[in-house]
C-alpha cells in the first residue's frame, strides 16, 4: 500500500453502507488530500456526509469529473463500479493512478492468518454474522471484528485490532475482483449459482472471482466449502472441509438453508479451536439479521417476513422452502440482473399459496409461472405496496407473507434496506385496516 501522506486520493462512491465513509476518513487521517465524488447528490447522501463532519475532505457530488481521476495518485473504488468499463477509472489508469477498494485497505492492515473470509451466492451475510456471533460470545466482543460486504467499515477501528484478534469479512465477487494475490487463513464458500451476470457476463467469470478467496491459501490454512463445490478442493493448499448436512442443534432462525449456514459457522469454530458445546450455545442464541428472513409482524395468525436482502433466485427458493409448502404468499421481482428466473418462478408457483410480482422482472416471472400446469394464484402487482395489499386480502391464519424478491432493488428503490423498510410500513398499514 502506498504512503498516503500528501497523496491525492479520490474516493469514488461515498455510498450509504459505510465503506466510502470509512475509506475517506482513513485516508484523510493519514495525511492524504481526499476528494469524495459520487453520482448521487447531497440530499441522497446526507447521512454519509454527516458521518464525515469535521474530516478534511472535499466533495464533488451529483456527477464525476475526468480531471479529478487523471490527477489522482490513488482511487478507492466502490465495489459496485466495474473498473473495466468505467471511463473515469480508465482515465485514472492512463495517468498511472493506483486503483483499490475499501476491503483492500482493511486486509493490508491485518494478519491474513487471523482473517475469516466468507463468500458465496446466497447465505454469505448470515454465515458471516453467525461466525462473528459465535466467536464474540466465546472469545469476547473486543477480540472479534466483523465487516466487509455485510456493511460498515473496519477502517475506523483498524488500530484497535490486535495481533491475536479475529477478523470476519464478508467478501463479495465485486470485492474479490479487486483483490490480488491474497486469500484469508480461513475461507468459507457457501454455494454458487448464477448472479451478477450483468457484471460478470458469464458463470465462468463469476466463479473465477469467487475462487480467488481460496486460490492463494497456504499450507496450514482452512477452506470450508459447500459440497456442491467439492471440485474446488484442488484450488487451495489449505485443509478442506466439505459441508453438506445442516446443523442439528437449536436455532432461532428458520429454514434448511440456515442450518447449512450454521454448520459452516460450526466448522469455523472448530478450526479456531472453540469447544463444541460453546459453539452450539452461540448458534442457538443467534437472532438473525435485519432484512434476512426477519419477522416484522404477526397479525391474526399470519406472519410477515422481510427477506429483502435476498437478491438471487436461489436464495429466494431457499426462503420459500423454509416454510410449510402451500402456506407462503411470496413477493418476487425487481431489478433485472439477467439471472435465469425460470426455476424460481416455477418453484414459487408450485410451492406457494400465492405469488405477487413487482418491478422490472415482474412480467417475466408472471409469464413463466402462468405456464405451470398446477400452480397457485399469480398476481402481477407492479409495485411493492400493491403486492402487500393484495397479499393481505388473501391470506388466512397460519399463512406467511414473505418478501423474498430474488432480484436487486435498484429499479424501484435505492437499496434493499429501503425496500425492506417499505415492506414493514405497508404491512403495518394494511394489517391495521382489517
Amino acid at each position: 500500500m502506498m504512503e498516503l501522506k500528501d497523496r491525492n486520493v479520490v474516493v469514488m462512491g461515498l455510498g450509504r453502507f459505510g465503506g466510502g465513509v470509512g475509506a475517506a476518513r482513513y485516508c484523510a487521517e493519514r495525511g492524504a488530500q481526499v476528494l469524495v465524488t459520487d453520482l448521487e447528490g447531497e440530499d441522497a447522501l446526507r447521512r454519509s456526509i454527516e458521518a464525515l463532519s469535521g474530516v478534511p475532505v472535499a466533495y464533488r457530488l451529483g456527477g464525476h469529473s475526468e480531471s479529478d481521476f487523471s490527477d489522482a495518485d490513488m482511487v478507492v473504488v466502490n465495489p459496485a463500479v466495474d473498473p473495466r468499463k468505467n471511463q473515469y477509472l480508465q482515465a485514472a489508469r492512463r495517468s498511472g493512478a493506483a486503483l483499490t477498494c475499501e476491503i483492500n485497505l482493511v486486509i493490508d492492515q491485518v494478519h491474513r492468518e487471523r482473517v475469516i473470509g466468507v463468500t458465496g451466492t446466497a447465505g454469505k451475510s448470515t454465515t458471516t454474522a453467525m461466525i462473528g456471533h459465535v466467536l464474540q460470545e466465546t472469545l469476547g466482543k473486543d477480540r472479534v471484528h466483523v465487516g466487509g460486504n455485510i456493511g460498515g467499515s473496519l477502517l475506523g477501528s483498524i488500530d484497535a485490532i490486535g495481533d491475536d484478534d479475529w477478523v470476519v469479512l464478508e467478501i463479495s465477487s465485486f470485492m474479490l475482483e479487486m483483490i490480488e494475490d491474497w486469500s484469508p487463513g480461513i475461507a468459507v464458500v457457501t454455494n454458487l449459482s448464477d448472479n451478477h451476470l450483468d457484471r460478470h457476463e458469464t458463470m465462468a467469470e463469476y466463479a473465477e472471482a469467487k475462487q480467488k478467496l481460496i486460490r492463494h491459501q497456504r499450507e496450514g490454512d482452512a477452506a470450508i466449502i459447500h459440497e456442491s463445490l467439492s471440485d474446488w478442493e484442488s484450488l487451495t493448499r489449505g485443509e478442506v472441509r466439505i459441508i453438506g448436512d445442516g446443523f442439528e442443534g437449536d436455532l432461532l432462525v428458520p429454514g434448511v438453508h440456515n442450518r447449512l449456514n450454521a454448520e459452516m459457522a460450526k466448522a469455523v469454530g472448530e478450526v479456531v479451536g472453540i469447544d463444541g458445546s460453546e459453539i452450539a450455545r452461540g448458534l442457538a442464541s443467534f437472532g438473525g439479521l435485519a432484512h434476512r428472513l426477519q419477522l416484522v409482524a404477526e397479525h391474526n395468525g399470519v406472519r410477515f417476513f422481510n427477506d429483502s436482502k435476498c437478491t438471487t433466485p436461489s436464495a429466494a427458493m431457499l426462503a420459500i422452502d423454509a416454510f410449510e409448502r402451500g402456506c407462503v404468499h411470496v413477493i418476487l421481482g425487481g431489478y433485472d440482473k439477467e439471472a435465469n428466473l425460470a426455476e424460481l418462478s416455477t418453484h414459487a408457483a408450485t410451492h406457494c399459496g400465492g405469488v405477487y410480482t413487482i418491478g422490472a422482472t415482474g412480467g417475466d416471472l408472471v409469464e413463466i409461472a402462468q405456464n405451470v400446469k398446477e400452480r397457485c394464484e399469480i398476481h402481477d402487482c407492479g409495485d411493492l405496496e400493491t403486492a402487500v395489499r393484495q397479499a393481505c386480502m388473501r391470506v388466512k391464519k397460519k399463512d406467511v407473507v414473505l418478501l423474498s424478491p430474488g432480484c436487486a432493488s435498484w429499479d424501484q428503490f435505492s437499496n434493499y434496506e429501503e425496500r425492506g423498510r417499505k415492506f414493514g410500513e405497508y404491512v403495518l398499514r394494511y394489517t391495521n385496516r382489517e
